[in-house]
């Protein structure tokens, strides 16, 4: 499962690209339960728009926040009958996350080293997600909320490295860059054909641990 990743630095670029303004006011890598940027399209105003949403996607239906920990993955095969997914599923509830890059653990040496997966251009990679509003009961408050959607990658030649070693490969749906706008848009039948991890672009990997000035206060997930 995808843990972490850091939003793009390249803002001018994605704000360009699909038109959006970029939000300010997020970490510089983000772990389940911190904000990140998002980029959605309001089906009924035909436009779309940036903003942060809480990394965990927060079902309507929780009783607290809580249930961010355990959905900050949705599985593309079953996310539109899953009770935490099917209702942004159904819904079109489609985001993008434009990252410069993000992280998965390597079992090469016998344990667990965090490696960065990037685009091999440079340019940010573009994550299906599904998002959600939830309704904190005792103030009101919306919550923007957000899930990675993910793959099988069992037979892709780059994801196919990391997990534990015995254990199904997954890898974040990784949009072409010309589909980024068609997914914001897609119907539920489109969304599920866009399910495919061998249309991601050609990836950069690397070994990338985590600073020991981080690892202390890494949010739990």
């Amino acid at each position: 499962m995808c843990t972490n990743f850091t939003p793009t630095r390249q803002t001018e670029w994605a704000a360009q690209a699909l038109g959006v303004a970029w939000p300010q006011g997020h970490p510089e890598e983000v772990f389940p339960g911190q904000l990140a940027p998002v980029v959605l399209r309001s089906h009924r105003q035909e436009r779309m728009a940036a903003g942060l949403a809480r990394f965990g996607l927060i079902p309507t239906w929780a009783k607290d926040l809580g249930q961010g920990r355990h959905t900050y993955n949705a599985r593309s095969e079953t996310a539109a009958a899953k009770p935490s997914f099917r209702h942004a599923w159904q819904a079109r509830q489609y985001a993008l996350l434009v990252v410069d890059r993000f992280y998965e653990p390597c079992y090469d040496t016998g344990r667990a080293v965090r490696w960065s997966i990037a685009a091999d251009n440079g340019t940010p990679l573009g994550l299906a997600c599904l998002w959600e509003r939830w309704v904190e009961p005792q103030t009101a408050q919306t919550v923007a909320s957000f899930a990675m959607l993910t793959v099988n990658a069992d037979a892709h030649p780059v994801m196919n490295y990391f997990h534990k070693p015995g254990e199904e490969k997954r890898s974040p749906v990784l949009l072409p860059l010309d589909q980024w706008q068609h997914w914001l848009s897609a119907t539920p039948e489109q969304a599920l054909q866009m399910m495919d991890a061998h249309q991601a672009p050609p990836l950069r990997v690397q070994a990338d641990p985590l600073p020991a000035s981080q690892r202390s206060t890494t949010p739990a997930t």
